[in-house]
């Protein structure tokens, strides 16, 4: 990583006030250095996102994912307690888990070895004749997690300030909406072919819908569009109009939320869409979408869910494809830094600030 502290210059990381600011260098969307220092600067040291409460009712349930390219497993005890573990075994690092599943006890994939669902060491196959082993010693290594109206996340953290403090507000505001009774409809994931900040970028203002997006362009009012930057997140308030809405028939805010650094909560009245970026390579990030209704059986709730999904995925074919044609720019020798608008990419230079401070407690350390 000595290579990324020589790349991440000094003046790159001075903040300058809205109106006077630069957009980050190129480089950072496009080099690999820079991809490494985001998984230990940004993703190894931020709260993830990795499952939903549901996904993990039962005692040994369990969801297997990675977090800044290590591999986590998260497990209902049958004390009824969510748990989160390294997926890897003591023994010589093989997995514990290769899917999703219910199990039990979990069991080495490689050679065998026996844990409860609370992560302590319970069998040991062949291992009489070894002198001086404790199985207590030898217990899955846990990581940080907390849980949020059902959303499960995970840090890879040392000491990971409480996740409630990220979030702060955010309840009280998409009232009566409650994000954790809402129920589970669809999954799709995307793959982009452009760095995950420049997906990110590009989420955080509403600039860009009336050449990119001139369906969704009609669905809010645009002129009344408003960012409001908080302390790790930032909310885009867009005012819903028309009887024939394809979000809601009663008007309304839709609110986009950022939470730093990767997670979009996008809330409407009686429905969740979660978009989580996840970096592949310094020009690939997969986009995956959840979607959540009050209602998700009645056919009337059918129809919605059809309708929104069709309609987000035509947003998201759109978003993708400009974004990617983003990256390519980002690679030409005619571009560096921009400027931002201050009337609509607020949220953008909000993300861009955090990421600096990230980047800074990282060259500190």
């Amino acid at each position: 990583m000595t290579s990324a502290r020589s790349l991440v210059r000094p003046a790159d990381l001075r903040v300058r006030p809205l109106a006077r600011a630069e957009t980050i260098p190129s480089a950072w969307y496009t080099d690999a250095r820079v991809h490494e220092l985001d998984r230990d600067a940004v993703f190894a040291a931020t709260w993830q996102y990795v499952a939903d409460a549901r996904q993990l009712a039962r005692p040994g349930d369990h969801i297997v994912t990675d977090v800044a390219e290590q591999p986590i497993i998260v497990v209902r005890g049958g004390d009824g307690a969510l748990r989160a573990f390294y997926n890897v075994c003591r023994h010589r690092g093989g997995p514990l888990a290769m899917k999703d599943g219910n199990a039990d006890m979990l069991i080495c994939k490689y050679h065998g070895w026996t844990y409860r669902l609370d992560g302590m060491l319970r069998g040991v196959p062949h291992f009489n004749q070894v002198e001086l082993f404790d199985k207590r010693n030898y217990g899955l290594t846990p990581v940080h997690l907390a849980e949020w109206e059902g959303l499960v996340f995970v840090s890879l953290a040392e000491r990971p300030k409480p996740l409630e403090g990220y979030l702060k507000g955010i309840r009280e505001r998409i009232a009566p909406t409650r994000l954790g009774a809402l129920r589970f409809a669809r999954r799709i994931d995307y793959d982009v072919r452009a760095n995950w900040k420049v997906y990110v970028d590009n989420y955080l203002e509403g600039y860009h819908v009336p050449y990119v997006h001139p369906e969704l362009y009609t669905l809010y009012d645009y002129e009344g569009y408003v960012t409001e930057v908080h302390d790790w997140y930032s909310v885009q308030v867009g005012p819903l109009t028309g009887d024939r809405n394809v979000y809601t028939a009663g008007g309304g805010d839709a609110l986009y939320y950022h939470i730093f650094p990767n997670l979009m909560l996008n809330v409407v009245p009686g429905r969740l869409q979660s978009n989580v970026v996840l970096p592949v390579a310094p020009d690939r990030c997969k986009v995956i979408f959840r979607y959540y209704y009050d209602d998700v059986t009645s056919p009337a709730a059918g129809q919605r869910i059809e309708a929104d999904v069709a309609f987000s995925d035509k947003v998201q074919q759109e978003d993708g494809e400009i974004c990617e044609r983003v990256q390519r720019g980002l690679t030409s020798r005619a571009y560096d830094k921009g400027r931002f608008s201050v009337r609509f990419e607020e949220g953008v230079y909000h993300f861009q600030k955090l990421l600096k401070t990230a980047y800074r407690a990282w060259l500190k350390r």
